[in-house]
């Protein structure tokens, strides 16, 4: 039953057996990519209970006090009108269960009834094994193990494409990526956005503008553009784009971390840029997602210095000092904005 797959393989190997008929009885769902999570579980109860049968025999459980006995009691039940049962479990944690909660798990998972399908779904329960232990070892023999990760650009730019044209509308391959860029690439946040943009773009192509009007960026692509404003010089757009910031009430740590981080990964462009390095060096490097993310990180760091940058980072550094030292965050980033923009006209003179 256990999957050695790597996890983009799980999935579609996942997908596939629900397509065919073919689906296991135990399974861990873990991921970033929750919109994935819920359609997956969404086609699995198609298949298993279909309609009018869910009421006897699809059962749904949150983690939070529940015990191993209530679990297997549903894992008993036999199914009515259908050949399976479906159980899904939220939220409980396999993993930091007591010992003897772990042997009756194991005695379950070892003797699961053909007509049972039962699903533990990470979602704000961290999904952290430890494999040291030997309960981790055994779950990992007897379960499908899937994880849903943040999907790569081509299938994310097919995929938003693909729902733009079910709305009658047609959007760029530039304009998707920017879409994914303001959203952070999350499909549950794109699938909202994208109703948004189909609803309000008068005519059938997708422009930029249709876009900027209605969608609401990511603290991720806010701060990217504060920091590309600070880079370029350009400290009114930085000044609005802070005010945005606050108006839309992001902590103030929080948009100090994300001006922070695009400088580090700024610096580290710059500093592959002077090893005759380039973007798909500063992908795996810098952690990033997107080629065009990396491109775009690359273009900037070709308009600065390295001093500039690294000074950068130091008044983000101090600027967080304040922040712990009982200073007011807000008018805290207002100063590191003022000492950014000392900062670039001295890189001037």
């Amino acid at each position: 039953m256990a999957s050695k797959k790597n996890d983009g393989a799980a999935y579609k190997a996942l997908v596939s057996d629900i397509k065919s008929g073919a689906l296991g009885a135990l399974y861990i769902f873990h991921g970033e990519e929750r919109y994935l999570i819920a359609k997956t579980l969404e086609s699995i109860r198609r298949a298993l209970v279909p309609g009018g049968t869910s009421d006897f025999n699809y059962r749904r459980f949150d983690g939070a006090g529940l015990t191993p006995d209530e679990i297997a009691g549903a894992v008993d039940t036999l199914p009515v009108f259908s050949e399976r049962t479906m159980i899904e479990v939220h939220d409980f944690d396999l993993f930091k269960c007591s010992d003897e909660a772990k042997r009756r798990l194991l005695d379950l998972f070892s003797d699961m009834p053909e007509y049972a399908c039962l699903i533990f779904i990470y979602d704000t329960v961290e999904y952290r094994p430890d494999g040291r232990q030997k309960f981790t070892a055994e779950v990992k023999k007897l379960s499908g193990i899937v994880e849903f990760s943040v999907q790569e650009q081509s299938k994310l730019i097919r995929w938003i494409r693909g729902h733009f044209e079910e709305t009658g509308k047609q959007i760029s391959r530039k304009d998707a990526e920017y879409l994914i860029f303001l959203t952070g690439g999350y499909m549950s946040s794109l699938d909202g956005e994208i109703g948004k943009v189909s609803a309000y773009a008068k005519s059938a192509r997708i422009e930029r503008s249709d876009i900027d009007a209605v969608v609401s960026p990511a603290l991720d692509a806010v701060t990217y553009k504060l920091t590309d404003a600070v880079i370029r010089g350009g400290f009114d757009d930085a000044a609005r784009l802070l005010y945005e910031l606050l108006e839309m009430r992001e902590p103030a740590r929080r948009i100090l971390y994300g001006i922070s981080l695009k400088l580090r990964q700024l610096l580290c462009a710059r500093v592959l840029l002077e090893n005759g390095m380039g973007t798909r060096e500063l992908m795996g490097i810098a952690g990033i997602r997107y080629e065009f993310q990396a491109r775009a990180l690359v273009s900037a760091a070709e308009a600065a210095e390295s001093g500039e940058i690294e000074r950068g980072l130091i008044l983000c550094s101090e600027a967080a000092y304040d922040f712990n030292s009982g200073g007011d965050p807000e008018t805290g980033l207002v100063g590191l904005l003022l000492n950014l923009a000392a900062n670039k006209n001295y890189e001037k003179n």
